[in-house]
C-alpha cells in the first residue's frame, strides 16, 4: 500500500476502497482467526488492553528488577530440587550466582536486592539430601 491519495478523496473513502478492492483480489482471505470472533469482545472495555497483551505477548517484568530476581532465585531453586544429576545442581546454583553477582555489582536498584550467592557445595548436599530423604521437607 504504498500508492498515495488521491486528491479530492476522503481519507475515509480512499481507504475504504482499497480494502473492497483487496477483499475482492483475495487478499484478506487467508487471514489468522479469519470467521472468528474477535478475542475478549465479551469483556469490558480496558483502555490499557493493548499494553497488558504486549506485555503478555513479550514475556516482559513490570516488577523492579530487584523483585524480578528474588521470584527467579524462587523458581530456580524449586528446579534445583526437581534435578536429577549433581552436575544440572551445579549448573543452575552457577547460572544463579552469575545473575546474583551482577545485578550486585551493578547496584541493581530499589528496593535493594540483599541477596548473597549460594554456596554450590551447600546446595548440593541439600540437594543430595533431600534426595536421601525421598523428596522435599
Amino acid at each position: 500500500m504504498t500508492r498515495r491519495k488521491p486528491g479530492g478523496l476522503s481519507w475515509e473513502s480512499w481507504v475504504e476502497r482499497q480494502i473492497r478492492e483487496a477483499r475482492e483480489r483475495g487478499e484478506l482471505d487467508d487471514l489468522p482467526g479469519a470467521g472468528k470472533p474477535i478475542p475478549g469482545l465479551e469483556k469490558p472495555y480496558d483502555p490499557l488492553w493493548w499494553a497488558k497483551q504486549l506485555v503478555h505477548r513479550e514475556g516482559l517484568s513490570l516488577l523492579p528488577e530487584t523483585l524480578a530476581l528474588r521470584l527467579e532465585v524462587e523458581r530456580t531453586l524449586e528446579r534445583v530440587w526437581k534435578q536429577r544429576s549433581a552436575e544440572g545442581v551445579r549448573r543452575l546454583v552457577r547460572g544463579l550466582n552469575a545473575r546474583i553477582l551482577q545485578a550486585n555489582r551493578r547496584g541493581a536498584g530499589s528496593p535493594p536486592l540483599g541477596l548473597s550467592i549460594f554456596d554450590e557445595g551447600a546446595v548440593l548436599s541439600r540437594w543430595r539430601e533431600r534426595r536421601r530423604d525421598g523428596g522435599p521437607d
